[in-house]
């Protein structure tokens, strides 16, 4: 069977989305407002928070801290990866750790954020950058463990050093595999978003679901989470984006 045309994976995007759009009207106009808002009362909602100025208001908020715990899990995760990757009594002393710190709910690490750190700005950033910093470090390390060793040789054989090394084979061969944990970190850091504006002071489009929840007001709580949505799914578009991007001189190895 042959691939779609870009033209009909358009179309059939576009169908799919307004599919779910009249399904999500439809549910809402079913069941009560307190338990599903339809679409046409959500899209009211957020209108009237961008006119009033709250929307980017909060919305400024939960960017803020979002861009800088994503920013903070990259420039963290990436280098530390590779040093892992490239110094194995290092990563032999560390893995079961980072393996264990993986698989541990981030939100259960929450009280004692809280507990240490307080109230404010730094420990928000602290959760977003413990949700988002292992999917990085993790595929940083399988990538740059995964480099044959013929180029290893080949480097060594140019009598490169370690810094050339770095700069001609390990970073350039480990980038898509770091691209894929990026897209992975941007899903995982916007729940840490959310979970930081929940359990630490509340704030930011967290603060208007949290709101929204508690006053009955589902439209207002849907048109805060259909940003986050909205979000999410544009930067991990981008995030797609960069990775084939990355990843291009791979379909000329195979």
């Amino acid at each position: 069977m042959s691939a779609p045309t870009r033209g009909t994976r358009y179309i059939t995007v576009i169908v799919s989305l307004l599919a779910g759009a009249a399904v999500w009207e439809v549910a809402g106009h079913l069941t009560t407002e307190a338990f599903w808002a339809p679409l046409s009362a959500t899209l009211q909602s957020l209108a009237e928070f961008a006119r009033g100025g709250v929307l980017l208001r909060q919305a400024e908020n939960s960017f803020r801290l979002y861009l800088s715990g994503l920013a903070l899990a990259i420039v963290t995760g990436a280098p530390v990866g590779m040093l892992l990757a490239r110094v194995r009594w290092l990563r032999v002393a560390l893995e079961n750790y980072i393996m264990m710190l993986y698989a541990t709910p981030m939100v259960a690490l929450i009280p004692f954020i809280l507990s240490m750190m307080g109230f404010g700005f730094a420990p928000k950033v602290l959760v977003v950058f413990l949700f988002a910093v292992f999917p990085v470090l993790y595929n940083t390390v399988e990538g740059a463990r995964s480099i044959r060793p013929e180029l290893i040789e080949v480097a060594h054989s140019f009598r490169s050093n370690e810094w050339r090394l770095w700069c001609d084979v390990l970073i350039p061969y480990t980038l898509p595999f770091m691209m894929t944990g990026v897209r992975q970190a941007i899903a995982r850091g916007l729940v840490g978003m959310v979970a930081a504006e929940f359990f630490l002071s509340p704030s930011g489009l967290g603060q208007m679901i949290m709101m929204g929840s508690q006053n009955f007001d589902t439209a207002g709580m849907l048109a805060a989470i259909l940003i986050i949505v909205l979000l999410g799914v544009g930067l991990m578009d981008l995030g797609r984006f960069l990775e084939n991007r990355f990843a291009a001189w791979r379909g000329y190895n195979r």
